[in-house]
């Protein structure tokens, strides 16, 4: 493949922290989708759609391009159907950090990368999951103001002082928390012929 473009479909800063240890040169388009469930009763066929549609909405537009798409759904053990969204708000951050006190939550990240003129498409689920102490009121409090977690999944940012509120983290990539898998993007990156590293 002779230098394609790469392009992430995301305006995660996150995201684009996680393609920057790669030295690639990338672009970033935010692809404009409605992430609220259809139906799916488990947090793996969420993540995969949304991955699928953000990276095919901006393939549609590039199709010479390798677009990288990625989503994360939170849940908690025992319960893949029950989605934990984005808080928004301050009480909502706190509410869901009063849930997930003490319990073991769930990450289903989904990573799709396409390149359509050639015909490549592979999307696929990583799961992660992090062991929460238990937290009291004022610790979630003091949390929320200073990481400000509104926009992430759990109410919490694992590359920030998140890391507090654990008492243990268990999985294959940590980067899968954090919202991209990276160890699997790789691999695919290479075999469309990406040179790593």
């Amino acid at each position: 493949m002779n230098n394609p473009e790469i392009i992430l479909a995301s305006s995660s800063q996150t995201r684009q922290d996680l393609m920057n240890r790669l030295g690639l040169k990338y672009r970033c388009i935010s692809p404009e989708i409605d992430e609220s469930p259809r139906g799916e009763t488990h947090a793996d066929d969420l993540a995969k759609r949304l991955a699928f549609e953000k990276a095919h909405l901006i393939a549609l537009d590039h199709p010479n391009a390798i677009i990288i798409g990625s989503d994360q759904v939170a849940w908690r053990e025992h319960a893949p159907q029950a989605f934990i969204g984005k808080p928004l708000i301050v009480e909502n951050a706190i509410a869901q950090l009063q849930a997930n006190s003490g319990q073991n939550v769930y990450f289903s990240t989904a990573l799709s990368v396409q390149h359509l003129s050639s015909g490549f498409e592979q999307t696929l689920v990583e799961h992660y999951h992090v062991k929460f102490r238990d937290l009291t009121l004022a610790e979630i409090e003091r949390y929320i103001e200073m990481d400000q977690p509104l926009h992430c999944a759990g109410s919490f940012k694992c590359e920030s002082l998140g890391i507090s509120l654990f008492e243990q983290m268990i999985g294959q990539d940590q980067t899968t928390l954090m919202g991209m898998p990276m160890i699997q993007l790789c691999h695919i990156l290479r075999k469309l012929e990406i040179q790593l590293p």
